[in-house]
């Protein structure tokens, strides 16, 4: 897979793909649907996705709380899973978004990227002050010669599929529909940095990552698998939130007890998947309550986990 930013003078063997377009946050299973009829619009061209960074809201409102899902190296990540083999990724500034919805389909798809194919979810909008959608995607596209799917939204019981539900049911607590929305265990990413090691002291050494530019989830303690720079797997607890017994602080962080293991990894990128929540955060009386409770936590964790 290869990763371009720019749609100006792309390499021929980079142009001329089916694209896929979208914000792709958290590669949920409605955008496996997208990657699928891309796929199956033009089976023997190449697979491409059109996607921004940052995202247009972090552009448009900065000031918002964190809300992504993916960042862009986990988003690339689970593209290439589905088999996208470029990615454009165009840097979303100020000068982009004042580029007119002609000028996107004119210029960036059809000049740039020699678009074949376009796919793109009901609901995909463009240009300045979203000014196109999907139908005027379609009467350009065919008027330059470019083909377009449109692909209805997911949906199930509770309704579409979507990044903003997704979110949610993480905020509420439950990162197994979470789990179900994406198709995978919803995912953490970070590098781990030096914290207190005041967890070490008690028995629970943990690996601190900051949540950065993701969202929240609901605070607590999560059972979780991390996957460490070897590639494998581990189990183990973790707690996200701000420390209330010990250092309250200004900023949430997540902190992961790995089980068996005992390793360096200071400075070393972990990628942690949410499982089950199993407690919210909470204040205890001293270090020796909180030492028993970590270790109730770890027990219903490693419970937790051997079912699943």
């Amino acid at each position: 897979m290869r990763i371009f930013h720019d749609w100006r003078e792309l390499p021929a063997d980079a142009r001329g793909a089916t694209v896929a377009l979208g914000n792709f946050d958290g590669v949920h299973r409605g955008h496996t649907e997208v990657i699928k009829a891309a796929h199956a619009a033009r089976p023997k061209v190449p697979l491409g996705v059109l996607t921004f960074e940052p995202h247009p809201r972090e552009h448009f409102r900065p000031d918002d709380p964190p809300f992504r899902l993916t960042l862009s190296a986990e988003r690339a990540e689970a593209l290439a899973a589905l088999g996208v083999a470029l990615i454009y990724e165009l840097r979303f500034d100020h000068e982009f978004s004042l580029m007119t919805a002609e000028d996107f389909v004119g210029e960036v798809l059809h000049k740039g990227l020699g678009a074949r194919h376009l796919v793109c979810g009901p609901d995909f909008a463009f240009g300045r002050r979203r000014g196109g959608g999907t139908d005027f995607l379609a009467k350009r596209a065919e008027a330059l010669g470019m083909g377009l799917t449109l692909v209805p939204l997911l949906a199930d019981g509770a309704g579409p599929i979507s990044a903003t539900r997704i979110r949610r049911v993480l905020q509420d607590g439950y990162p197994e529909r979470a789990t179900a929305d994406l198709g995978r265990p919803w995912t953490i990413r970070g590098v781990v940095a030096h914290g207190d090691a005041r967890g070490r002291t008690i028995g629970f050494p943990t690996a601190n990552i900051a949540l950065g530019r993701h969202l929240e989830p609901a605070r607590g303690v999560y059972a979780v698998t991390a996957r460490l720079p070897d590639g494998q797997w581990y189990r183990g607890v973790a707690n996200i939130g701000r420390r209330p017994t010990v250092n309250e602080g200004p900023e949430s962080r997540l902190e992961v007890n790995i089980f068996d293991f005992d390793g360096d990894i200071y400075g070393a990128e972990l990628s942690v998947a949410l499982h089950a929540y199993i407690r919210e955060e909470r204040r205890f009386p001293g270090l020796d309550a909180l030492k028993s409770q970590i270790a109730a936590d770890a027990g219903e964790a490693r419970r937790l986990l051997e079912r699943a």
